[in-house]
């Protein structure tokens, strides 16, 4: 009786040893293959220095499909490791159709651009709809951000959709927290009076900009009166976006842009090598070559816009109409004209992202110099390149376009290879003006000196203005890379935000996009082929496992006892 007392507060004052030893000694080993709950060093610094709680709601609760739960479930983990490294992150799963007014949250949600996705529910043979609502709102010292939890992936499987969210994940909450966390210090100049997209077509990339960096129109209008504070007021701002312009630069416009990047400014030029005008006489469009008087510019630096137009086999529908008022009816046909770039490139600013969608691009073209140029976008491997000027009829190019994509293309016609049509340029830039007469001078009030070389610095060249521009409903802005016409999302908000983070080296958060996380998924050929197998296994194992635990406890039994 006295051992088995001794040993029962033996056992209670080891458990009472190891609770005490473990309130100061605690550790978390990540033992998978690909890292998947250890958060990047990146991800860490953005709450590092929380010292008050960031509370997040997450909308990820109810009743939906596996891969839904599977989402839920990386998420939870995830949080779990940020509120593991900083406690002061708080978390908790809500069901929004299950609150007091529904109604009303879910036209908040509506209100903050947080849509709901509609999914198919099987359970006990019966399929029903469910609206789910993958976002998260986060909340610190009274700022919120939203977060979205979901990538919907063009031509994606419910499976690849899936992975692809997760890999998302860790770069989703790390950028919200960002977001929360730390002040706007960079400025970011969107270029005025070259003929440059309306603001409401750049609304929705600026509008979401806007959270993390300061946005301001600039004008080059008066380079030709004050020249020299135009440049001192540019080189106020870390970047600066040209969208699509269509009027020519003067010299003195060209050399502030370029005095611009000698002291190491960013740029991003979203500019084209065509332009669409209407036939007078048959009122057919036609394809010119726009002349913005940048060529001797991009030069210098190692890049050629083109004057030509491509067109890929891989592209994006258009919706036309077919018959009159209510008996009208809405296909979708291929056209070539609007390339899709799915990069296999593993850039930050291109990897895992959905395919771009380009309207009119025109090829470009690298040169030699010291610079370092990544071409981050480019059109598949069956791509025509057409020359301008050229007349675009749709009654002529649909059939075509529908002749190659039943028939097959023409391997002698589409011939140009993978063309280049989105260059990031990196490293010390030479001026464009070097050994050129100056269209005006700096003057030494200013502190301006005329450089010939610049500091390290970046600029990524894009031939397509369309890229950047969002449609309207009704006069207001929708979200870019949405195509209202085929209810498609395309990956162009999504790059250019990289892009700009990339371009303004935003904390490195950027470079979270790299961690390749491996969700397992059954193989469905191979599950129907070996489903016999393996409900055998399932079944006999264990029966025969219990059979030789008893077998094996009797004989043991009988030996005790037979003594």
């Amino acid at each position: 009786m006295k051992k088995n007392i001794l040993h029962i507060a033996t056992a209670l004052l080891l458990f009472v040893v190891v609770n005490v030893i473990s309130n100061y000694v605690y550790g978390r080993f990540d033992i998978t293959q690909d890292q998947r709950y250890t958060l990047s060093e990146a991800a860490k610094n953005t709450i590092a220095d929380v010292n008050s709680p960031i509370v997040v709601d997450v909308f990820l609760d109810g009743n939906f499909p596996p891969e839904f739960k599977r989402l839920k479930i990386e998420t939870a983990q995830l949080l779990e490791e940020f509120s593991n490294y900083n406690p002061n992150i708080k978390f908790e799963f809500i069901n929004p159709l299950e609150t007091d007014n529904p109604e009303a949250l879910q036209q908040q949600f509506a209100a903050q651009g947080m849509k709901g996705a509609q999914v198919e529910v099987r359970e006990n043979g019966k399929v029903s709809t469910e609206i789910v609502y993958p976002w998260a709102l986060a909340y610190y010292n009274e700022r919120s951000v939203k977060i979205p939890l979901l990538k919907n992936t063009l031509g994606a499987t419910s499976e690849e959709r899936v992975n692809n969210s997760i890999q998302n994940l860790e770069y989703a909450f790390a950028n919200g927290f960002h977001q929360l966390v730390n002040a706007k210090s960079k400025r970011i100049a969107v270029l005025k009076g070259n003929g440059e997209l309306d603001d409401r077509y750049v609304a929705d990339l600026f509008s979401t900009l806007r959270n993390t960096y300061y946005i301001a129109p600039f004008t080059l209008d008066s380079a030709a009166v004050a020249p020299v504070k135009t440049l001192e007021q540019l080189n106020s701002f870390d970047l600066v976006v040209v969208a699509q312009p269509t009027e020519a630069f003067s010299d003195s416009e060209k050399y502030i842009l370029d005095q611009f990047t000698m002291n190491g400014g960013a740029s991003i030029w979203l500019v084209e090598g065509t332009e669409a005008v209407q036939n007078p006489e048959n009122g057919a469009t036609v394809l010119i070559p726009k002349d913005l008087n940048l060529g001797d510019f991009f030069f210098k630096y190692g890049i050629r816009v083109n004057t030509n137009v491509l067109k890929d086999v891989y592209c994006a529908p258009i919706v036309l109409a077919s018959g009159e008022e209510r008996d009208a009816q809405y296909n979708r046909y291929p056209w070539l004209f609007h390339p899709l770039t799915a990069s296999n490139s593993t850039h930050p600013i291109v990897n895992n992202i959905e395919a771009v969608k380009f309207e009119y691009a025109s090829a470009i073209d690298t040169l030699p110099n010291a610079l370092q140029k990544t071409i981050l976008l480019s059109s598949s491997p069956l791509t025509k390149i057409q020359g301008v000027p050229v007349e675009v009829s749709i009654d002529e190019e649909i059939p075509k376009a529908l002749a190659v994509v039943n028939q097959g293309p023409n391997p002698a016609e589409f011939n140009a290879g993978e063309v280049p049509m989105a260059v990031l340029l990196e490293g010390e830039f030479p001026s464009a003006f070097t050994n050129r007469i100056k269209p005006f001078k700096l003057s030494a009030e200013s502190k301006l000196t005329d450089r010939t070389n610049s500091a390290p610095t970046k600029m990524l060249v894009v031939s397509d203005g369309d890229v950047i521009k969002n449609q309207l409903d009704n006069g207001r802005p929708l979200e870019l890379g949405f195509d209202k016409w085929t209810q498609t999302f395309y990956g162009n908000k999504e790059f250019l935000l990289n892009a700009v983070n990339f371009m303004l080296e935003d904390s490195g958060l950027i470079n979270i996009r790299n961690k390749k996380i491996a969700v397992p998924f059954l193989d469905p050929q191979k599950t129907v082929a070996e489903r016999n197998q393996w409900q055998l296994v399932n079944i006999l194992v264990p029966l025969a496992l219990l059979a030789l635990f008893g077998l094996l406890f009797r004989y043991i039994r009988k030996r005790k006892y037979a003594r």
